[in-house]
């Protein structure tokens, strides 16, 4: 299905979704996307980073596990994992999560407007295993921790707010957060084999200590249409969230979470698969299988975070695989972007854009060591399609 024809339809406000360019009814949905060529060509030879990158791209190392961030006196983080970026006056800044268990938390760096290391800080200490998570529309971050009964705590990328824990947002094990500023709700996914997909809806938009946690409802097909209904019980106990509503739709766990103009993505690392919802038309398919490609043509496998580009481009990256961020256009190609060498132990974690579209942020968890004590994390720089 394109997804610039399934946007278009969704804008129209027609009755009717265009899927593959075609208008169709009903559950008639194309195939998910398949390998081709992507936008910025062939990768290169490995860089000095040991990364591969396209014609016109190169890497730098922001951030170590274990030693001060350059520029400087801040320790980073182990097994750096989500993150997201956030304007700051005329530069920005990169969050992201530590996947520890105990301690977990999640830290900051800040960048001057030609893109120098200015800080680094903590935002939020003291919690456990913190995966992935989400960005506000009201420039907070959203961090999940991927435990059992685990909560979702809102921190302050600036460092100047203390943490909240919003209780009301459920416990379970969370991975990722995507806000829907249009129905004003936050997308929640859960990592677990059987796990559900949920959205908040706040009392107050902009105000996440109360409101409603729904769960996703709709048959065992991999394409079709959906609802939303109440979970009884958002504290999970001691019954689990995804355990109390009959017809919740189960997914092979939960992992990364987008959303953009009516549409919200969400990967599942257990089927290799990428989910999209139809949110005008509450309607859901399949925008990537692996197990739908040719044998032994795969390019993405082991999907994970996922984050998106001005363009329509998603960026998913790789828990395994190949040790790659993969690009799956708005025509449903999906294609390497980089890979790195020599990190087989390792996972590709916290892809995200600065607000100028022009750099990509992301980490090796574990880096060359295959230990959590090993993280890297990397910014690209080139030419991405605006």
């Amino acid at each position: 299905m394109e997804r610039r024809s399934f946007l278009r339809g969704a804008v129209i406000g027609t009755s009717a979704a265009a899927f593959g360019g075609t208008l169709m009814h009903g559950a008639a949905y194309a195939a998910p996307a398949q390998p081709g060529a992507g936008p910025y060509g062939a990768l290169g030879a490995a860089d000095a980073n040991g990364i591969l990158l396209p014609a016109g791209f190169t890497s730098r190392v922001i951030a170590r596990s274990g030693q001060t961030v350059p520029g400087t006196s801040y320790t980073w983080h182990s097994a750096p994992d989500g993150g997201a970026c956030f304007a700051d006056g005329t530069g920005w800044i990169y969050v992201s999560n530590s996947e520890i268990n105990p301690s977990g938390g999640a830290s900051a760096v800040r960048f001057s407007s030609t893109g120098a290391v200015t800080g680094a800080y903590r935002v939020l200490s003291g919690t456990r295993q913190n995966c992935a998570g989400g960005r506000t529309p009201w420039n907070t971050w959203l961090s999940c921790e991927e435990v059992s009964l685990g909560y979702v705590y809102e921190t302050d990328p600036y460092g100047v707010n203390a943490a909240v824990r919003r209780d009301a947002m459920g416990r379970f094990k969370h991975e990722a957060a995507a806000a829907d500023p249009v129905r004003k709700v936050v997308y929640l996914t859960e990592d677990e084999t059987n796990g559900c997909f949920y959205r908040f809806i706040p009392t107050t938009w902009g105000n996440l200590s109360a409101g409603t946690l729904q769960v996703l409802v709709a048959g065992s097909a991999a394409s079709g249409s959906f609802t939303w209904q109440n979970v009884p019980d958002p504290d999970g106990s001691p019954t689990a969230t995804r355990s109390q509503v009959s017809g919740a739709k189960k997914f092979n766990g939960g992992e990364g979470c987008h959303y953009a103009n009516d549409t919200v993505w969400f990967t599942t690392k257990g089927d290799n698969r990428l989910w999209q919802l139809n949110l005008a038309a509450n309607t859901y398919e399949l925008a990537y299988d692996d197990s739908l490609v040719p044998s032994g043509a795969a390019p993405l496998t082991g999907v994970d975070n996922v984050t998106g580009s001005s363009s329509g481009d998603l960026f998913i990256a790789e828990d395994g695989g190949n040790m790659e961020i993969c690009v799956i256009t708005p025509d449903d190609v999906v294609a390497p972007f980089l890979r790195i060498n020599g990190q087989s132990s390792s996972e590709i974690t916290g892809p995200a854009f600065s607000p100028d579209g022009r750099r990509l942020y992301f980490s090796s968890q574990r880096g060359t060591s295959g230990s959590s004590s090993g993280g890297i994390t990397y910014e690209v720089t080139g030419p991405f399609r605006a």
